[in-house]
């Protein structure tokens, strides 16, 4: 029986620096199926349209900006009660607060430079994975 999707981006910081492939086994080896993955490279306005939701909010400027600043990793991520179990398997926002073994306690560099981006519910998990990758471009159990 096939599991829930989530959508996850390895982020410009932690693309950059080579640690996708370190992420992306830490995550197959928590339970995780990739089930599409592409690199790309977002513009300004697809970053400022994905991140509307924060618009207005003190960091929205700088997340769009850290978020154009390189190459970015977006995934679409298989299991049971994937996005709580992506949210837990990634970890706190801050790395120093996040528990040990988490991608963000492993990975990240700071609060702002925190190496993965995770949906934080069940709709926006499908309009995020939406927002990458048709239906064609996705591998389901």
């Amino acid at each position: 029986m096939a599991g829930s999707i989530t959508l996850t981006i390895i982020k410009p910081d932690a693309f950059g620096a080579g640690k996708a492939g370190k992420i992306i086994a830490h995550l197959e080896e928590g339970g995780f199926k990739l089930v599409a993955a592409r690199v790309m490279r977002l513009t300004l306005a697809q970053a400022g349209e994905f991140y509307a939701v924060h618009k207005g909010r003190p960091f929205y400027t700088e997340l769009v900006e850290f978020m154009t600043s390189g190459e970015c990793m977006p995934m679409i991520l298989e299991k049971a009660a994937a996005v709580s179990a992506l949210r837990e398997a990634i970890g706190a926002t801050d790395p120093a607060e996040a528990a040990a073994g988490t991608v963000r306690k492993l990975f990240a560099e700071s609060k702002g430079r925190n190496a993965i981006h995770a949906s934080d519910s069940d709709e926006n998990a499908a309009r995020e994975s939406r927002f990458f990758f048709s239906e064609t471009e996705t591998i389901r159990s």
